[in-house]
């Protein structure tokens, strides 16, 4: 099903390409998202679904010093975030604090808790476990994953761990199990690699070039999703890595983004710099006990599997977003700074 947008919009003042739902915010469907402007002031926004549903609310703008390349709300402090930011020069990285009284304050400015600084190269994403209140976090540059050691109270992240991808491995970004804290997918030019965080090991890989994007299903647990440039989205059994056991066509150009609901069972959303936004239901009840090689669907034999496509936007979209208050709205953010918040609800009945 092809259409257009009946979503709500919100315009930044810069370019833009993420945004997070503000997952401990269970009084309001919430969102962050952060600019990437170069010779300006970038600018992070709280933006608040109004109670009626029918606008987006600047609840907070908060300066910050450089372009914002990732950006992600605590699981469980709705005040604190992390960014990755350039300089242009270099990258950096730090876990910031938006201050208790910000609506009362006339130009409220973010506190730095503490500089996740130990990186040398170019700084990926920082991960935050979404499962439960966890002191550590994950970072990833192009050659290495961090565990970091975070005390919000004292403003203090050490770094507790450390390893490289090994030579010829340039990690691009990954995603935390939900299940398993121990658990970590990270993203390179030809494979998917799974780090197990107490040895700080490789424990197994997908061979699968160009990998752009990987979120974890958090209804099922041995599910994983894929967005790569060109060859679309795929759906793995962490147990059975040879092949997918599902394939999705992705975009007409790269498939940059894929996010799963984090409450309906095969709602997945996809963005791509194709300028749209594709919700599609893939089944995934027969995933639950361990697969047989002949189970692993062929394109050929899949049901279409897209339900809607959003084409409302005039540049690429990179930012994606569940709310997990309100599972059946998302936030998509495109590179020009627009925000669009829509709701699947007219679709839930298709499961």
């Amino acid at each position: 099903m092809q259409g257009g947008s009946s979503g709500i919009g919100y315009g930044l003042k810069y370019q833009a390409r993420c945004i997070s739902d503000v997952k401990a915010d269970t009084d309001h469907t919430s969102f962050l998202t952060g600019t990437l402007s170069l010779k300006e002031e970038n600018e992070v926004h709280l933006l608040r679904l109004s109670s009626g549903g029918t606008e987006l609310i600047c609840e907070g703008l908060f300066s910050h010093p450089n372009e914002i390349w990732d950006l992600s709300s605590c699981p469980f402090d709705q005040r604190i975030f992390s960014t990755v930011f350039s300089t242009g020069e270099s990258y950096g990285a730090a876990i910031w604090q938006i201050p208790e009284l910000y609506g009362q304050l006339n130009s409220p400015q973010l506190e730095r808790i503490a500089a996740l600084d130990a990186h040398v190269g170019k700084i990926n994403c920082v991960l935050w476990w979404s499962s439960g209140r966890h002191d550590k976090l994950v970072s990833i540059d192009e050659e290495n994953i961090f565990l970091w050691s975070l005390d919000c109270s004292n403003k203090n992240a050490q770094v507790q761990s450390k390893q490289s991808s090994g030579m010829l491995h340039y990690l691009s970004g990954g995603a935390w199990d939900p299940h398993d804290v121990n658990a970590v997918a990270a993203t390179c030019e030809s494979s998917v690699q799974f780090w197990d965080l107490r040895s700080m090991g490789k424990t197994n890989s997908i061979e699968h070039a160009h990998v752009r994007n990987v979120d974890y299903d958090t209804k099922k647990k041995h599910l994983l999703v894929t967005a790569a440039d060109e060859s679309g989205i795929h759906l793995w059994d962490l147990r059975m890595l040879k092949a997918p056991i599902q394939e999705l066509p992705g975009h007409t150009h790269w498939t940059w983004a894929v996010c799963c609901n984090p409450e309906y069972d095969g709602f997945i959303l996809s963005a791509g710099t194709d300028s749209t936004v594709n919700l599609w239901l893939v089944s995934t009840s027969n995933h639950d006990e361990l697969p047989s090689e002949s189970l692993v669907e062929s394109p050929n034999q899949r049901a279409n599997s897209l339900l809607n496509s959003y084409s409302d936007y005039e540049d690429s979209v990179y930012g994606l977003a569940w709310s997990s208050r309100e599972p059946w709205i998302f936030a998509s953010l495109s590179y020009d700074g627009r925000v669009v918040v829509e709701s699947v609800k007219p679709f839930l009945s298709r499961k």
